[in-house]
C-alpha cells in the first residue's frame, strides 16, 4: 500500500472535537457534509487547502477525546489518505483501522507543512520527497494492512466472512 500527498501539520493532543466539532456531529450523519468541516476549529480553511491524497501529520496523542467514529470517518471522507502521528489515542486508532483510515506512527519532527510525502506501509517507511529523507514507520500487522486495503473491518468481513491473514 503506497500513498502520496502533501503534509498538513498539527501539534499534540488533537482531540476528536478538533477533528470534527460537536456542533456538526449531532446535526447530520452525512459524512460528505461532515468532511467539509474536518479540522476547522484548528484551521478554518483546512478543507479548502487539501487535495485528495494529502496527509494529516501531528504530534502525540492524536484523536484523544470521545470515541465516536465520526472523527476518522470525516477525515476519510475528506479524502485524506492517512494520518501520520507520533502516537494515537487507542480508541481513535482502533476506529480508524475499523473504518479504513490508515494511521501511521513515527517521528513526525522531520516533516514540515507542505512537504511532499510517499508512504509505503508494507515496506515500513515514509519518503519525504521535499527533504530527500526517509523516516521509518511502525509497521502494521499484515491483517491490519489487509483490513485497510479492503476499506475497513465491515468490508473485510463482508468479503471474507472472517479475518483473512493472506
Amino acid at each position: 500500500m503506497q500513498l502520496t500527498g502533501k503534509a498538513h501539520k498539527f501539534g499534540d493532543d488533537v482531540n476528536t472535537d478538533y477533528i470534527i466539532s460537536g456542533k456538526y456531529k449531532f446535526k447530520t450523519l452525512d459524512m460528505r457534509e461532515l468532511a467539509t468541516h474536518v479540522m476547522e476549529d484548528l484551521d478554518p480553511d483546512f478543507y479548502s487547502k487539501i487535495t485528495p491524497g494529502d496527509f494529516i501529520v501531528a504530534g502525540r496523542n492524536f484523536g484523544c477525546g470521545s470515541s465516536r467514529e465520526q472523527a476518522p470517518l470525516a477525515i476519510k471522507y475528506a479524502n485524506i489518505s492517512a494520518v501520520i502521528a507520533k502516537s494515537f489515542a487507542r480508541i481513535f486508532y482502533r476506529n480508524a483501522i475499523n473504518t479504513g483510515l490508515p494511521v501511521i506512527e513515527c517521528d513526525t519532527d522531520l516533516i514540515d507543512p507542505g512537504d511532499e510525502l510517499v508512504v509505503d506501509m508494507a515496506a515500513g517507511y515514509i519518503k519525504n520527497v521535499t527533504k530527500d529523507t526517509v523516516i521509518q514507520i511502525r509497521p502494521l500487522p499484515r491483517v491490519m494492512l489487509k483490513i485497510l486495503e479492503d476499506g475497513g473491518l465491515a468490508a473485510h468481513f463482508a468479503k471474507y466472512g472472517t479475518f483473512n491473514f493472506d
